[in-house]
C-alpha cells in the first residue's frame, strides 16, 4: 500500500511540476530537492534537507480558515526544527515563475552546496 508520499509524489499538480523544473538549475548545481518529504507529521511539498530549507505551493484549498490555521502550525513545528519554510502560492509559481526562482536562490544563496562524491581515479599498478 502506498504512503500519502508516494500517492502525491506520483500526482503532483501543475504548480508543483512547474517548480519542480525551476529547482533543475538549482539540483544540477549540488542542491539536492527531494518531493513529498515527511517531516514529523507533515509532508513538504519540496525540501532540500542539507539546506534545512522546506518549499510549499498552496492552491486554493489553502486558503480557508482551517487550512491556515493547520499551515501555521506546520510552520511552527518546522521552524522550531531550524528549517526554513517558503510558501508560495500556484499563481506565484505559474504567473512569476523568474520571482520564485529568485526568492529560492536567494534563500539557498547562505548554504553551501551538497557536493557528490566525487570517484577518485583508478589506481594505476605499477609495472
Amino acid at each position: 500500500m502506498p504512503t500519502l508520499a508516494q500517492k502525491l509524489r506520483s500526482h503532483p499538480t501543475e504548480a508543483e511540476r512547474r517548480l519542480w523544473n525551476l529547482l533543475r538549475p538549482l539540483r544540477t548545481s549540488g542542491y539536492h530537492f527531494r518531493k513529498q518529504v515527511a517531516l514529523g507529521p507533515y509532508i513538504a511539498d519540496f525540501a532540500c534537507l542539507h539546506a534545512h530549507l522546506m518549499i510549499e505551493v498552496d492552491g486554493d484549498t489553502h486558503f480557508t480558515n482551517s487550512a491556515r490555521r493547520h499551515d501555521h502550525e506546520r510552520a511552527a513545528f518546522l521552524h522550531s526544527r531550524g528549517l526554513t519554510v517558503l510558501c508560495f502560492t500556484n499563481d506565484d509559481v505559474t504567473r512569476n515563475p523568474n520571482g520564485t526562482y529568485i526568492v529560492i536562490a536567494n534563500t539557498l544563496a547562505g548554504h553551501a552546496p551538497r557536493l557528490r562524491a566525487i570517484v577518485p581515479p583508478p589506481i594505476e599498478k605499477p609495472e
